[in-house]
């Protein structure tokens, strides 16, 4: 027997979300989100109590309890569209405050490899997020969000940076990097430079998705972003991760006590 549901909302046999394979029931209020899926089993690792629920596609996920607070975590693979497949899917599921523990490239030269920056804000050439509501709209990210990252920060001593992040679409010729055979265009030319003077502290892929989507529904989000990438030393180091998900998770503690 073929399974049946609408086309405006696909769901699978069992109430499962199309995408991320999940029903009611698997997803907390709390959710991180890491674009690597890997990370997602590291993330869990650092919690009292967690439980695999699903492994389909890019998006896999876990939930389970931090310091007594229900929290999940599900990865979204890389780039807009496929965050914005996990956000609609998991708010379908009850969660309302989204955490995205990402890596970055910083672009400001007081940034250095294994800093964490915390996004206020970003860019919307993600591609995505245009989709969804002309470029005019902002991705911001929620007050609370980034109040409890930064609180988490100084509570763990850790150096951080709060500021506007470029979301891109593309990871090497989106961010000013030559592409297959050296490939480049004049206008990649001055884009680092252009970003510096506006104030921009990295480029990154996934927070203006994230950010859009979640001010249009009435959801929390905000980003933490361990820097691997400096591009002004030219110099990549992939370090801070730890740091990111501890910060995370130390954040949708004191978002539960509020």
């Amino acid at each position: 027997m073929q399974w049946q549901s609408s086309a405006d909302r696909p769901i699978m046999a069992g109430n499962l979300q199309y995408h991320i394979n999940c029903k009611q029931g698997d997803i907390n209020k709390f959710v991180l989100l890491p674009g690597d899926p890997e990370r997602v089993d590291a993330i869990a690792k650092t919690w009292d109590e967690k439980k695999f629920i699903a492994s389909h596609r890019e998006f896999r996920t876990f939930s389970g309890k931090y310091s007594g607070v229900d929290i999940s975590a599900c990865s979204t693979g890389i780039g807009g569209p496929s965050a914005a497949i996990a956000l609609e899917e998991l708010a379908n599921l009850g969660a309302d405050t989204f955490i995205r523990i990402g890596t970055c490239g910083a672009i400001n030269e007081k940034i250095n490899c294994g800093d964490l920056i915390i996004c206020s804000g970003a860019m919307r050439q993600d591609g995505t997020s245009e989709d969804y509501i002309d470029l005019s709209y902002p991705a911001v990210a929620n007050y609370e969000v980034v109040a409890a990252l930064i609180q988490a920060c100084e509570k763990h001593g850790k150096k951080f940076h709060v500021g506007i992040s470029c979301t891109t679409s593309s990871f090497h010729c989106g961010q000013a990097r030559p592409g297959f055979n050296n490939f480049t265009q004049s206008r990649f030319e001055n884009k680092i430079q252009d970003l510096q003077r506006a104030g921009v502290l990295n480029f990154e892929m996934e927070a203006a998705t994230i950010l859009t989507l979640a001010g249009l529904y009435g959801l929390r989000a905000g980003a933490v972003f361990a820097v691997v990438a400096d591009r002004n030393k030219n110099k990549f180091v992939y370090t801070g991760i730890d740091d990111a998900i501890i910060i995370a998770n130390e954040a949708v503690k004191i978002l539960a006590q509020d």
